[in-house]
Parts: C-alpha cells; structure tokens; sequence
C-alpha cells in the first residue's frame, strides 16, 4: 500500500522533469516530507484547457487532494478511505473505473514511508485477519536519486451545496495506483533487516519510468486492455529502501530529517 511519501522538490524542478506546459504558481507546495491522507500534492496530467483554442491535451502540473472521491458520490467524506487503487482491480472497480479509462496522472514523489512487522503478523494482514501494527519505518526511493513517478488517477466531484461561484463548489481528488511488491533483492540492501521489498509490504506503489509516462497521462488512450498493459511493474532492481527515525509515524513531524538513513533499525521496533 501506500499511505505516506515523501515529495520534496520544487515545481520549478517538476516542470523541467515532466516537460509541465501550464503551471498556475499560486499553486505552489512547499515541500512535504511526510505526506498523508487528505493533504494537497502535485500531480501531473494532460488535459485540455478550459475555453482555449487548442483541443489538444496539455501537460499540466496540478495541486489535487489526495483520496479519491468518484464523481457520483453523495458526500465527500469516504475520500480519506480511497488513498489507494490496486493494479489488478483498478479497470473494474466502480470507484476507479472511470477515472482509469481517461484521468490518469502521476504523483511526483522521493519515495514513500512503510513499516515493518514481523512475518507471520504480515500474512495474517494479506490474509486480511489483521491489522498490521506500525513498526518500524523505512524509506523506499529509487536507488539512483530520480523521482519517484507514482501512477495515479484524479477525478472531479462537485458539492451540490454550494453557488457554482464558490471556491470550494469543485473538489479534484487523486489516488495511488499500488502492485504487488517485488521480491527480488534491492538495489542497495540494508545492512540488516528487509532484504527486498516484499519483505518490508506484500503491496508497494507502481512507479512509472520514463518510457511509460506519454502513454500513460494520454486521455485519448481508452482501451482497457491496452491500458492494463502499463500497469506492469518497473524493471527490478531500481529500489532501495533503508530505516529512518519511527518520528515520522506521527504527522505532526515533517521536515528533512525524516529522510535521514539510520545505521540500523531503532532499538525496540522488530523485523
């Protein structure tokens, strides 16, 4: 699953990254290095712009809240639940469905937070008997320093409630698309502790290399098979994943220190 990441550089930087053609900078995110449900996050999509010339899709950067709330739902409070869309279910699923046919982004990050726990709580938790207890926290980012490109999906919901004027009278709501985690070895394994990172979580967000990107933002690409086809995960062997301090299991914390590598895992959290 995913349920925080770190997301750290300037717009500036993802504009040049992802080729942005229209970025609104009163948009502008700080950088959020303990990112969670509900919070604001960038996201990159191509879409045409409202009452331009140009039919054409445009690659945007575009600040969205994170956790989905489908267009036909009456209430926006089951978004916080929706932080999450699984590869193997996300075309047919009513809440993803549409959203995956033709709103499809990605969410720019440097990696994303998971906690261990010992193995045989992990397979009651697949088995869907438990709910894992948060351990201890690791950080896992491509090994070679590049974006974390998440695939993700966004959609529109309008509140009913308010004036068509309203600032609030929109809301544009995203979600990560997860897959299961590799078990093959990480590019650069700890010292200690997971040596990949289905060791760390049965799930783990699907990340998008570059060649996947054009494809994958294109709303004119419709076909659910064809689009099945880019949910494959990445080349083995990109990730590596290593402890940080258990201070960013609480929102409260957020700054650069939370990337910081420990040596080992803190004394009292388990593998």
């Amino acid at each position: 699953m995913c349920g925080r990441y770190a997301a750290s550089r300037r717009p500036e930087e993802l504009v040049e990254i992802f080729g942005i053609q229209k970025w609104e900078p009163e948009e502008t995110l700080e950088p959020d290095y303990n990112v969670a449900p509900t919070k604001e996050v960038f996201a990159v999509l191509d879409r045409v712009v409202k009452d331009a010339e140009d039919p054409r899709p445009v690659r945007q950067l575009r600040k969205l809240k994170w956790g989905l709330v489908p267009s036909w739902a009456k209430t926006p409070e089951g978004g916080a639940r929706m932080i999450n869309a699984r590869a193997e279910t996300v075309h047919e699923k009513p809440s993803y469905r549409r959203a995956f046919a033709t709103r499809r982004c990605i969410l720019p990050a440097d990696g994303y937070y998971e906690w261990v726990t010992g193995m045989q709580e992990r397979e009651l938790e697949v088995e869907g008997k438990k709910k894992r207890p948060r351990k201890q926290p690791y950080f896992v980012t491509p090994a070679d320093g590049s974006v974390f490109a998440m695939a993700g999906l966004y959609e529109f919901w309008r509140d009913r409630t308010l004036p068509d004027d309203h600032p609030r009278a929109w809301w544009v709501t995203c979600s990560v698309i997860t897959t299961e985690a590799e078990s093959t070895p990480l590019a650069v394994p700890p010292a200690e502790g997971p040596q990949a990172l289905a060791d760390i979580h049965p799930r783990m967000p699907l990340m998008l290399t570059p060649d996947r990107w054009d494809a994958w933002l294109d709303p004119s690409r419709t076909d659910t098979e064809e689009l099945r086809g880019l949910l494959a995960p990445p080349p083995s062997g990109l990730m590596r994943a290593f402890p940080v301090s258990t201070a960013v299991s609480s929102v409260r914390n957020n700054g650069p220190e939370l990337l910081n590598e420990l040596a080992a895992p803190e004394e009292g959290t388990l593998f």
